[in-house]
């Protein structure tokens, strides 16, 4: 079936369940966002990026032209490592899509208008995910989410669908090839990636617009060429509404560290003193994924089993905060993950299960499943819970409020970026 087959099916917005999830994530990806601006160097990001595309969108104390101001907030949303995912993409279809929907709406855009355009752009980027399955030594952000990124742009920029597919065809004709080695060398290049797809969707929107066009082919042809990909991609099928699917994360960091993370914060209030040895076992992908050890850079912090059970001890959360410079130069949180001990539960390995024993001075908690884990979905509830952690630093008090009216009840969306 045609990747591009599901924007007929998708094009006038969802309804119910579907519509429910994407304001979810719309506001889950904005708390994460306000959180990454907090960052110095996305700051120092917004500002570069002012010289070439100054515009009128306030952020990070720049102000921006909306490309690039989505762009600048795709960077953000990832900082911390705690926006949404899909399990069938392998990847995060929100990460720029989310991005050009809330600069739409911090304009003024129609709110249902932005949300069927996150929408449809979700429901693009998580079937091209399904079927861009990347080699050894890729990375897979920044790559496929372009083609979502052109949906959304295209549809915002009021579109109709056969223009919405051109721009998805001149994305997919582009797609970049994006590198792991950024997060192997402990560098935060990797964040850029995202900002880049934002930016190639709206140029393929505005080429679509202009009445540009390429073949279909263009895709399985990249799946070729690029990943070896000879047999035709199988995807979802239109009316399946993905996005549905979507997990979120309760805490920031890798999620393979966030079963270690909940146990030890089950642990936290029965501790009567300062740990002095902590054993941690898990399944193998979490250790070959997250078994950095000593990390220097928030990047391979966000990254480590060790540093996400030190943090959650230290600070009894695992948010933003485990992985700023202050953190990182802690000499108690060193201490604690330096007497982390991580080993292989062999049982959960086999039997394919997700996990983590957390073992502390002769105390233990087992953690099976976290929020966002099959059958346990984030609830609306849950969700503005860590969007207020997240936002309230940037936006305080009346700002979340705001904001939050703004993405689940369609009120007016000022101030969305906290100025």
């Amino acid at each position: 079936m045609s990747l591009f087959a599901v924007i007929p099916a998708a094009f006038g917005g969802p309804e119910g369940p579907a519509a429910a999830k994407a304001r979810l994530l719309l506001l889950d990806s904005l708390g994460c966002a306000l959180a990454g601006l907090g960052h110095p160097r996305v700051a120092a990001f917004a500002q570069a990026m002012q010289a070439g595309f100054t515009g009128e969108v306030a952020l990070a104390g720049a102000r921006l032209a909306p490309a690039a101001a989505a762009a600048v907030l795709s960077a953000a949303t990832c900082w911390d490592e705690a926006n949404e995912g899909l399990a069938r993409a392998h990847g995060r279809p929100a990460l720029p899509v989310a991005p050009l929907a809330l600069v739409a709406r911090a304009q003024g855009a129609d709110p249902a208008l932005a949300l069927a355009a996150f929408a449809l752009g979700y429901e693009v980027a998580a079937r091209a995910g399904e079927a861009w399955r990347i080699k050894p030594g890729m990375h897979v952000d920044g790559s496929w989410h372009s083609l979502g990124a052109a949906a959304c742009a295209a549809r915002l920029a009021g579109l109709d669908a056969e223009a919405v597919a051109r721009a998805v065809r001149l994305a997919a004709c582009q797609i970049p090839f994006s590198l792991y080695a950024p997060i192997a060398a402990g560098m935060d290049g990797r964040n850029s990636f995202p900002a880049h797809a934002a930016l190639l969707g709206q140029m393929t929107a505005a080429a679509a617009a202009a009445g540009m066009d390429a073949p279909e082919a263009g895709f399985a042809e990249a799946r070729r060429i690029a990943l070896g990909h000879a047999a035709e991609a199988v995807v979802a099928p239109p009316g399946t509404w993905l996005i549905e699917e979507a997990y979120q994360k309760p805490y920031a960091g890798v999620r393979h560290a966030h079963y270690a993370a909940a146990a030890a914060l089950a642990l936290r209030p029965r501790l009567t003193a300062s740990p002095r040895r902590i054993m941690v076992g898990t399944y193998a992908e979490a250790l070959r994924y997250a078994g950095n050890r000593a990390p220097r850079a928030a990047i391979s912090a966000q990254f480590s089993l060790s540093w996400a059970v030190a943090a959650a001890l230290a600070q009894g959360d695992l948010g933003p905060a485990a992985y700023t410079e202050a953190a990182l130069a802690d000499p108690a949180l060193r201490a604690l993950e330096a007497a982390v001990e991580l080993v292989e539960d062999a049982g959960m390995t086999a039997a394919g299960l997700r996990g983590a024993t957390v073992t502390i001075d002769g105390l233990s908690e087992t953690i099976h499943h976290v929020t966002g884990d099959p059958g346990h979905p984030m609830t609306e509830a849950e969700t503005v819970q860590k969007f207020t952690r997240f936002a309230t630093p940037a936006l305080g008090e009346t700002g979340v409020a705001r904001a939050i009216a703004a993405l689940l009840r369609d009120a007016p969306a000022e101030g969305l970026f906290g100025g």
